[in-house]
């Protein structure tokens, strides 16, 4: 799905990051191995961050926001097991490189970020590179997005109290949730299916996010 031609320097930062962090790392869903092997993450941090865009590591995206660690997403995204054909919610766009890889692993990706200006760059630059499956919403994402509710998959990219009651209820019956759990200085990556309109909860890893910020998150942050 993109378009344009990569430079060959960091196909091989990227190819390196993906052999080295993710798969030697037990990352083993072809799928995300291959959509992240694609999607250019150095087209998503600011040109001073670029050299560092395949380092294993958040990096800072403005607004006091940072693009999440490699391998982390991957967990994330391992985790839902996405086949393809599923509607995603996607809490905190941010840079929109995950919303990118969404894009590549299922049909239609709705994501929520309260920053304006974080939105309005992830979309130029997801639509820049060739995305056309996504739409992007500036509001408060522990509400999750009932107009094109429910949704097979949610992900979250910032850390919540609690389950939002909002987001499991948009998920279908039968569909997976991964987000961290947790306060500022420790935090659980949760993976949450839904069976009888309940949580079955299974911890990932421990995480380090920003906070979800929200009616149904933190109030006003950390």
């Amino acid at each position: 799905m993109v378009g344009e031609e990569q430079s060959p320097r960091f196909e091989e930062l990227r190819r390196a990051m993906v052999d080295g962090d993710l798969v030697r790392r037990g990352i083993r869903d072809s799928r995300v191995i291959a959509a992240m092997a694609r999607v250019p993450r150095e087209e998503f941090v600011a040109e001073e961050y670029r050299g560092q865009a395949y380092e294993d590591r958040p990096l800072p995206i403005g607004e006091g926001q940072t693009i999440s660690q490699p391998f982390i997403v991957a967990v994330s995204l391992a985790a839902l097991s996405l086949q393809g054909g599923e509607t995603i919610l996607e809490v905190g766009t941010g840079s929109g490189y995950q919303t990118a890889l969404l894009a590549e692993l299922g049909r239609n990706v709705f994501s929520v970020e309260r920053h304006a200006a974080l939105a309005r760059s992830a979309q130029e630059t997801l639509a820049g590179i060739g995305y056309r499956n996504f739409e992007i919403m500036v509001g408060d994402g522990s509400q999750g997005w009932p107009e094109h509710a429910p949704f097979e998959a949610i992900i979250v990219s910032a850390a919540a109290p609690e389950i939002p009651e909002a987001l499991l209820s948009q998920l279908t019956e039968g569909g997976r949730m991964v987000i961290p759990v947790g306060p500022s200085e420790a935090q659980d990556l949760q993976l949450v299916r839904k069976f009888q309109a309940k949580p079955a909860i299974t911890s990932l890893n421990g995480c380090r996010f920003v906070p979800l910020v929200g009616q149904q998150g933190y109030k006003d942050g950390w």
